[in-house]
């Protein structure tokens, strides 16, 4: 992802705020059964839907498997 590109600033953000979310997210785990997809993931995935107006969840998915700019969000840390 290029130095200046406005999503550094997204990934900051959204950084910021899913730490301060991260023990409501630990209470809503199961302790048992099918390891879910982590929420902070599934929200980092819905704000790049949203930003590049991908129609789907099928398209996104499609996306973040060959776009690298996108992994930059998606991509916790």
């Amino acid at each position: 992802m290029p130095a200046k590109h406005p999503l550094r600033l997204v990934r900051s953000v959204v950084n910021d705020v899913l730490a301060a979310l991260d023990g409501d997210f630990a209470k809503a785990y199961a302790q048992g059964g099918r390891p879910s997809i982590p929420p902070e993931r599934l929200l980092r995935a819905l704000l790049l839907q949203a930003f590049y107006t991908i129609r789907s969840e099928r398209q996104l998915m499609e996306q973040l498997d060959y776009n690298l700019l996108y992994r930059g969000l998606s991509v916790s840390g």
